[in-house]
C-alpha cells in the first residue's frame, strides 16, 4: 500500500433529514395556472403535486404580482358612468325678525336673520 494515498469521507445524511425541494420558476407558474382555473381548489392542485398549500399562496402573489413571468392576471373592472352631481338645496333664508326664548336660566333674545345651523349650536351649548 502507498502511505500517500487520500482518503476522503462524505457523511452520509441522518436517516431522518429531509432535502429541500427546488422548484422552478416554470414549475411554479404550471401549479399556479392550474390553481388560478375557475372552480379549481388550490389546496386540491397543490395535494396533488405533492406541495404545502402555503407554498402555492405565496407563489400565486408573485405569479399576480409578475414575478414568476408569464402573463399576469388583469385586475377586473367596473364599469362607471359619470353624472352631474345633484345641486345641493340651500337653506331657505329667514326673515329678519326677532326670536325670543325662554330658557331655564334666563331668555335668549335673537335679532335680525337667524342662520339654522348657527342657531342649533347655541341651543346646544346653552341646554346641554
Amino acid at each position: 500500500m502507498s502511505t500517500s494515498a487520500r482518503v476522503s469521507i462524505d457523511p452520509e445524511p441522518a436517516a431522518g433529514a429531509l432535502q429541500r425541494r427546488r422548484y422552478s420558476i416554470a414549475e411554479k407558474r404550471r401549479i399556479v395556472e392550474q390553481a388560478l382555473v375557475p372552480g379549481a381548489s388550490l389546496a386540491r392542485v397543490a395535494r396533488e403535486h405533492g406541495v404545502n398549500s402555503n407554498l402555492v399562496f405565496g407563489w400565486r402573489r408573485q405569479y399576480q404580482r409578475g414575478l414568476l413571468g408569464g402573463n399576469v392576471q388583469p385586475t377586473a373592472l367596473v364599469p362607471v358612468t359619470v353624472s352631474e352631481a345633484p345641486p345641493v338645496p340651500e337653506p331657505a333664508p329667514t326673515a329678519p325678525g326677532i326670536l325670543q326664548l325662554q330658557l331655564p336660566k334666563g331668555r335668549l333674545r335673537i335679532e335680525g336673520a337667524v342662520d339654522p345651523a348657527c342657531l342649533r349650536v347655541v341651543l346646544e351649548c346653552l341646554l346641554g
